[in-house]
């Protein structure tokens, strides 16, 4: 069964943070083909379209396209600080491997 992805409150917040929202944007998540793994990440603030997945809390949202659903059924994206730096990370169990940067990932 293919269940949709899950966002953390973590997540939620940080798009609260940067006012997301208030600009009229989406963090969209989308998968593409490419990347050092055979498929890729593309994370960025968008505008929702008629096809998109809405997933809402804390007044934000989070949109997937319909192409990009199948590739992250059962997903979590979150949002991480380290060291290194803070970004949207996605944790894929649908993945067999993914590359050092986290970007990109196989199937």
């Amino acid at each position: 069964m293919n269940l949709p992805p899950q966002v953390t409150e973590r997540a939620f917040a940080r798009l609260a943070e940067i006012g997301a929202g208030d600009q009229g944007k989406a963090l969209r998540v989308a998968v593409e083909g490419g990347g050092c793994s055979g498929f890729q990440y593309e994370i960025k603030l968008d505008d929702v379209a008629d096809d998109d997945l809405i997933l809402e809390g804390e007044g934000e949202k989070v949109v997937v396209d319909s192409v990009s659903l199948p590739f992250l059924s059962n997903a979590v994206i979150d949002f991480t600080e380290e060291l290194i730096g803070a970004r949207f990370v996605i944790e894929n169990p649908n993945a067999t491997s993914s590359c050092g940067c986290g970007t990109s990932f196989s199937m």
